[in-house]
């Protein structure tokens, strides 16, 4: 119980800063011995509160935007059913192998956002951009819904080179849609059962306190810092899944 509590606070900050929260505690469940489609589902429903510190610390910077926020929840939700309904029904072996892929790709994305929003900016109308942002939305959605590890950094990835380079707003969209997307891959988890009581109890009390660490800490730093911060997150991340 204490582990998981340590790793639940460890996981809350890393979600509060960019996401990767998963990357702590599912490893962690399958090290104490929990299966790995267990692990995968209760750790899932365990983030959760690790979001809220987020949507609080940058409530100022989201509130111009709750429009947008609703306009894609079709998408997150849409997506989600499908990503949980094939975890639920396949195996995630395949998917797995590629997982380190994806984080890689969206790390590498958001490291050279504002340099390609830059050269991309005359390329086409706000509309394209705005239907990228959709089907982004979307697609992420399905991987949340399936493994959702990493899923902060994709989001801020496909939005930083689809939206501002706002960073407080764009952390308050990821906190937001990050909320959305693991609230209904929690709830779908939930009804579905299979989860481990005891670890998802502790990982709620963890996460609800270091997300609000996290998104205390980030709302302090300077934005090159923060990108900073993010693309070694998401390194780190690719480089964990890829040797281990």
């Amino acid at each position: 119980m204490a582990i998981y509590l340590i790793v639940g606070i460890a996981a809350g900050i890393s979600n509060g800063i960019a996401g990767g929260g998963t990357f702590l505690t599912f490893p962690s469940m399958l090290a104490l011995g929990v299966p790995a489609l267990q692990a995968n589902v209760s750790s899932s429903v365990g983030v959760l509160p690790s979001y809220v510190g987020g949507m609080r610390e940058f409530r100022s910077a989201l509130a111009p935007h709750w429009r947008l926020v609703r306009q894609l929840l079709p998408a997150c939700i849409g997506g989600v059913i499908v990503g949980a309904g094939l975890l639920l029904l396949g195996s995630p072996t395949t998917f797995r192998a590629v997982v380190p892929w994806l984080i890689a790709a969206g790390t590498l994305l958001f490291a050279c956002g504002p340099w390609i929003t830059q050269r991309i900016a005359h390329w086409g109308h706000h509309g394209t951009r705005r239907r990228a942002l959709f089907i982004g939305i979307f697609v992420l959605s399905i991987y949340g819904g399936y493994f959702g590890a990493g899923l902060g950094i994709l989001l801020l990835a496909v939005m930083g080179l689809t939206l501002t380079d706002d960073m407080a707003m764009l952390q308050g969209l990821r906190s937001a849609l990050s909320t959305v997307i693991n609230a209904t891959a929690a709830l779908i988890f939930v009804i579905r059962g299979n989860l481990v009581p005891e670890a998802v109890s502790m990982l709620l009390v963890g996460t609800l306190i270091g997300g609000a660490l996290g998104a205390s800490l980030i709302a302090r730093l300077s934005p090159r810092t923060v990108r900073l911060l993010i693309v070694s997150i998401g390194a780190a991340t690719a480089i964990r899944l890829w040797f281990s």
